[in-house]
């Protein structure tokens, strides 16, 4: 018999153990993988929804900013316009023609009209006076019987002038002094205004933004409605709003019936609520592809997985090689596809250019190749290198960034305005060998919209403060510089003048004449106080008021006088006068120890003023104490008269 050699008792139990080994390893490296890809995909798709629940709520506080401010512009040239007419009925011509300029001037007005208390037009800012009456329109019947002078924002209503347009009308009641109702000033605003602006906004295919009056009236809905829709039964005026005025909850549009997330929040000042929805299909539209992704990568390494099964040295190496070319790729593609519009440089210490992305030549017209190894210091303006250095010190380590707004030149020549990101791009211990990452972005049209915006806000803030006839002050810009300098004065004085016989001057010689001599007082007294700590303002009518801070009793007065005798000698005619010629007469007060406050003080002056017209007429009076004090003409020769100073207590 042959020699046989006896079996290796080692070798099935090496091979069994491998094969476990396999095995498990697999098995786990599958759980691993698919656990991974759950936590993973359960975590972005937490970010995803609370980077919308942000996006939303930030965009509904914008949104409710644009629609208080756009209702605010209008509401402040209104209630001007309020306190004119409750003084007088201006001449239709030139008010027509103020209401036009106020409509051109404030971009979401359609027009702007006044009514009588009937109903009927008598003043509007449209080149033909409608002639239809509001008498039945709601916000009319409102503030026919509601003596108040709040700011009434209407449901959506057809337009009579135009039927193809609807509208929103802001409404304010104009009361007279006798306290009845003396017609309403109506302000119109195309519903397409506010929808021109929403529909810049990319919400998807099911996303809107609402505009809801506090009662649950809808105004503006952007896409737009099929129909007329009441919200105030649902959970965001029954439930949320009475929570909190601003707030973010998931809801069953009523519009459509999908599913969204909803952001609300109410406006300042006006009875409004701006709402923005946002479909849960279009917020976690970016995480479906990140997950079809993430599967597919899931799928290549669980095929690796098991290759490695069976070749494991050959597959690690493989594995290896692999996993540096998806991070590399990985890398590559989140940089293009983050900042493709954006401009992308890398520069070393020595403030050269490394790298610039193609992307520099759509945005500034400059090509990549000429740049590499200038100074990045070439292209910036000279008055902002500075910023700019500032911003690359201000690093302090990789996760830092450093952002600064400036003006680069184009490859034509002119100038952009760019916004730079500045980042660490390696951390090395020598300052020579440290390298900055740099992401431009072209933002000169939104700084020209920010310029404009500027300027605007500071149009509505003069046409707010001052009176439309005389360029004076208004009586509400006077009430607040008085408050104001009555606290941080110890010493201040008040004067009031009004023009004497005005009634008659205007029954003579016309309203025009009346607007022309009260301008010339007007630039009379406002020169006396153009060069001083003072304010002049109209007060009410023929009234005119100066405040002069830090100025005595006796030092008012003679500004008074100042002022008294000027109208005078500008020789305005007046036949309703005893003395032929515009006048004015003028009360002074000055702050004591026993004025209870700047109300108390006008009081005081108003006293004087009354002292000064029971009297004659053309002089000044002046308040102290308990007792009155008046000057007739100051011992100055006038047509040939000369009159003494006299002061009587």
């Amino acid at each position: 018999m042959p020699y046989r050699n006896p079996p290796d008792p080692g070798g099935p139990l090496r091979r069994v153990t491998s094969t476990a080994v396999v095995i498990i390893f697999a098995l786990v490296m599958t759980a691993c993988v698919l656990g991974v890809m759950a936590w993973k995909a359960f975590d972005a798709k937490k970010a995803a929804l609370a980077s919308g629940s942000s996006d939303i709520q930030n965009l509904a506080h914008s949104l409710s900013e644009h629609a208080s401010h756009t209702i605010q512009a209008v509401d402040i040239a209104m209630a001007g316009m309020v306190d004119l007419l409750k003084y007088r009925d201006p001449e239709a011509g030139r008010f027509n023609r103020y209401l036009a300029e106020t409509a051109k001037t404030l971009p979401q007005l359609r027009g702007i009209g006044v009514s009588d208390a009937k109903g009927n037009w008598t003043y509007s800012s449209l080149a033909e006076m409608p002639r239809h009456t509001i008498s039945d329109r709601n916000y009319f019947a409102y503030h026919r019987d509601t003596p108040d002078n709040t700011l009434r924002i209407s449901e959506p209503l057809q337009s009579r002038v135009d039927d193809q347009s609807s509208m929103i009308v802001l409404s304010k009641r104009i009361t007279k002094l006798d306290g009845s109702f003396g017609g309403v000033v109506a302000a119109a605003i195309d519903k397409d205004y506010f929808n021109g602006f929403y529909r810049t906004f990319q919400l998807g295919p099911d996303g809107g933004i609402s505009l809801i009056r506090s009662d649950g009236t809808l105004l503006i809905r952007w896409p737009l409605a099929d129909k007329s829709t009441n919200l105030s039964k649902t959970d965001l005026f029954s439930k949320h709003l009475k929570l909190s005025s601003v707030g973010y909850y998931k809801i069953i549009s009523p519009f459509d019936g999908v599913v969204k997330h909803l952001g609300y929040e109410e406006t300042p000042n006006y009875p409004m609520v701006v709402t923005v929805a946002m479909s849960e299909d279009w917020l976690l539209s970016e995480w479906w592809k990140t997950l079809r992704t993430d599967v597919i990568v899931a799928g290549v390494l669980l095929c690796m997985i098991l290759m490695l099964a069976a070749l494991l040295a050959l597959q690690f190496r493989f594995r290896s090689k692999t996993e540096r070319a998806l991070r590399e790729r990985e890398a590559h593609y989140r940089l293009l596809a983050n900042n493709i519009a954006d401009i992308i440089i890398l520069i070393d210490a020595h403030s050269l250019l490394r790298y610039v992305s193609q992307s520099v030549e759509p945005v500034l017209g400059l090509r990549a190749k000429d740049l590499i190894g200038r100074s990045c210091f070439d292209l910036v303006h000279a008055e902002d290198r500075e910023s700019v250095m500032q911003a690359t010190t201000r690093l302090g380590d990789i996760g830092s960034v450093s952002t600064v707004v400036f003006r680069h030149y184009r490859g034509d020549g002119t100038l952009a305005w760019v916004e730079s990101k500045f980042k660490l791009a390696t951390e090395a211990s020598d300052a020579t060998g440290k390298e900055f990452l740099c992401v431009i972005r072209d933002v000169t049209e939104r700084k020209r919209m920010e310029d404009e915006l500027t300027q605007l806000n500071h149009r509505l803030t003069q046409l707010a403060a001052t009176d439309g006839l005389t360029g004076l002050t208004n009586r509400r810009t006077l009430d607040s510089f008085l408050r104001r300098e009555y606290e941080a004065c110890e010493e201040i004085s008040v004067l009031l003048f009004d023009i004497d016989n005005f009634k008659g001057y205007n029954d003579t010689y016309g309203h025009q004449a009346g607007d022309r001599c009260l301008q010339a007082v007007a630039k009379a007294i406002g020169n006396a106080t153009a060069n001083t700590s003072g304010l002049s303002a109209r007060y009410g009518g023929e009234e005119f008021a100066v405040v002069l801070p830090n100025t005595s009793e006796d030092e008012a007065l003679k500004v008074a006088e100042s002022i008294r005798l000027t109208i005078r000698a500008l020789g305005i005619p007046n036949t309703a006068s005893s003395r032929g010629y515009v006048t004015i007469s003028a009360g002074v007060a000055a702050r004591t120890r026993s004025t209870l406050d700047e109300a108390a003080l006008v009081g005081e002056a108003d006293t004087a003023l009354y002292e000064a017209k029971r009297l004659g007429r053309n002089r000044s009076m002046v308040y102290s104490s308990l007792d009155l004090q008046y000057v007739e003409s100051g011992s100055i020769q006038h047509d040939g008269e000369v009159a003494p100073r006299e002061r009587t207590h």
